[in-house]
């Protein structure tokens, strides 16, 4: 699995009970009604969060799920295009992910671990240089 077992904070949002269910849906809003959403959910209460949560509830390994929630949080923070932040679960609450993570975790993990690496496929550290090179 991923060196980055064990990432990021579980939570919901803000308005959410410790004891609550595990998951509230990740809303699908598009555009601005969707980032008016995520800045005003407060820090380890992000909609990644809430996935990274139903992963595991759904028996997603931990390594796994931190992996995806890094993957489903830039594909927000960093405006990947549409195509991949749906890929990313923002356009069907995170339920392909888990569906994939499910199936098939190597795929899982190589396909995010890919979309990090590269910024979204825009571009990659060049080994020898440390330096990022843009495919854009």
């Amino acid at each position: 699995m991923s060196k980055l077992s064990g990432t990021g904070l579980t939570g919901s949002r803000k308005t959410r009970r410790r004891d609550a269910a595990p998951l509230d849906p990740i809303p699908v809003l598009p555009g601005l009604q969707g980032l008016e959403y995520v800045l005003q959910c407060t820090y380890g209460h992000y909609p990644w969060d809430d996935w990274q949560r139903a992963a595991v509830a759904a028996g997603v390994p931990e390594d796994l799920a931190g992996l995806g929630r890094l993957t489903m949080r830039e594909a927000f923070q960093h405006l990947w295009d549409a195509r991949l932040q749906s890929l990313c679960g923002w356009h069907d609450q995170g339920k392909r992910m888990i569906r994939l993570a499910l199936r098939s975790p190597e795929k899982a993990e190589k396909r995010w671990q890919r979309l990090l690496d590269t910024d979204g496929y825009r571009g990659e550290y060049d080994e020898q240089t440390g330096e990022w090179k843009s495919w854009l």
